[in-house]
């Protein structure tokens, strides 16, 4: 039993009807980009095609995505990383010796980049005192960690192919 397709590759419109029926741009969907963020919406997110005129800008699936964590979430998370030895409770052994002035032996160490974590962003609350190292941090979870007594510390990664 011969399959539909083949039957019709042989007609001369192959079943499209009468051959004035498939013509123009509008049996497609409209020329160009029309219908991007209509009909053809995911034919455009799959191109990466933007709204409006600028076309130099970058397609969606281009662009780069930080890894953030909330200020919430990276203290939830506290306990677990202390145990996986990825955090580090201080004492006045841990600290440098200007800062053992400072230290009452309940603050945490966290290096955030050896998580893969690129940014702090400041939603939830600190309620412990933390020194961390990160590459980028929000303004309002620097104000969160230092208003808790921890410190911030900004690593900043070296410029390649300078």
């Amino acid at each position: 039993m011969k399959k539909r397709i083949k039957k019709i590759r042989g007609t001369r419109t192959c079943g499209g009807g009468s051959h004035k029926k498939r013509r123009g741009k509008g049996s497609k969907g409209g020329s160009g980009n029309a219908g991007a963020y209509g009909h053809h919406f995911v034919r455009s997110l799959k191109k990466g095609i933007r709204k409006g005129k600028n076309k130099s800008q970058l397609p969606l699936r281009n662009r780069s995505v930080e890894k953030t964590v909330n200020v919430g979430e990276l203290e939830e998370m506290l306990e677990e990383l202390i145990e996986k030895g990825k955090a580090k409770r201080f004492d006045q052994t841990f600290l440098k010796v200007e800062a053992k002035e400072k230290a009452d032996g309940s603050g945490i160490y966290l290096d955030t980049t050896q998580l893969g974590i690129q940014k702090i962003l400041g939603k939830g609350e600190v309620t412990r005192k933390l020194t961390l190292k990160a590459n980028k941090i929000s303004r309002t979870a620097r104000e969160k960690i230092e208003s808790a007594g921890g410190e911030v510390k900004i690593e900043v990664e070296a410029a390649s192919g300078v």
